[in-house]
């Protein structure tokens, strides 16, 4: 089953048959659903939004970044030998600060680039021609700093369109993984197939197993099953609290442990069956701003806002 099922209103996570039905382990992306999924819902939650501005700017990203994936169709799919050998060794296939990259992603930057016209900011243009300007080995090292979370302050805007070719990538090499074959690894917070952190968490509202949680790759946007009322960062679950902004839908909310200090967003499709791990979580940064200021430290930052 692919991840893009669960971005329709009505639709779920998990065998779409009666019975009682263990929640599917993980659920590998559809890149031509995921990234469009992600911009049709920032262009519905832009509108009023203090932040429209901007959630419109990330929508267009997202819409590049759907219109990319068609540039790597020709990347080789992984290697079957290598992903068993991982898989064995519990350790994921497409391991983020390990994999040696196909060229082939700086194709997807190339395409996102060029979507900057003229309706974006102006120090998005800035930004992108002097990317553009660059040599290969220049945007592979920022490649690297990303993935290994190595970034400079200075470097925040080219990282952005950086991080976003390199979701088109990762995502459209883990939708080509053999899914029977994988599973989940022993640090139940970190994607099975790249090893990278959760964006949020989404909690289904129907289908066999509603209620289930299921995490969203940062990276690769594979989308995994996580045990509800247990902490993303250290695993315990005697000091959660759920924390909400008073008066909205209470779709989203941070949870919080008291024992690490550290929170992590979640999702509620029984709130509001149209909740998009990537685009929510841009959309309540507002939210990110409450918690902050209470002392909690998010579990791990969102790609495409490497900064503030």
């Amino acid at each position: 089953m692919r991840q893009g099922e669960v971005a329709g209103t009505g639709k779920w996570i998990g065998k779409a048959q009666g019975g009682v039905t263990a929640p599917e382990p993980l659920i590998l992306p559809d890149p031509q659903v995921r990234f469009a999924a992600t911009a049709a819902r920032l262009r519905s939650v832009a509108g009023g939004h203090p932040m429209e501005g901007w959630l419109r700017f990330m929508a267009g990203l997202a819409q590049a970044q759907h219109e990319a994936v068609a540039g790597l169709d020709s990347l080789p799919a992984p290697d079957l030998a290598a992903v068993r050998q991982a898989v064995e060794a519990r350790l994921p296939p497409l391991a983020a600060d390990g994999h040696r990259r196909d060229p082939l992603w700086r194709v997807a930057l190339k395409v996102l680039l060029h979507s900057c016209g003229g309706d974006c900011p102006d120090e998005a243009r800035a930004v992108t021609q002097r990317l553009r300007a660059r040599s290969a080995g220049a945007i592979e090292r920022l490649a690297d700093d990303f993935l290994s979370g190595a970034v400079e302050p200075a470097e925040a805007g080219a990282a952005l369109y950086v991080a976003a070719a390199l979701q088109v990538y990762f995502t459209t090499l883990a939708a080509r993984l053999p899914a029977a074959e994988l599973r989940l690894l022993p640090e139940r917070g970190l994607c099975p197939c790249c090893g990278s952190t959760p964006v949020a968490g989404v909690v289904t509202a129907s289908g066999p197993t509603p209620g289930t949680r299921y995490l969203h790759c940062s990276l690769c946007s594979t989308a995994w099953n996580h045990v509800r009322a247990v902490c993303v960062t250290c695993g315990k679950s005697g000091q959660l609290e759920l924390i909400g902004i008073e008066g909205d839908a209470e779709a989203v909310k941070a949870e919080a442990c008291g024992d690490c200090q550290t929170y992590a967003k979640m999702l509620y499709q029984a709130k509001d069956a149209d909740v998009d791990p990537v685009a929510d979580d841009l959309a309540s940064l507002g939210l990110d701003m409450l918690v902050a200021e209470a002392g909690w430290r998010r579990h791990a930052p969102n790609p495409l806002v490497l900064v503030g």
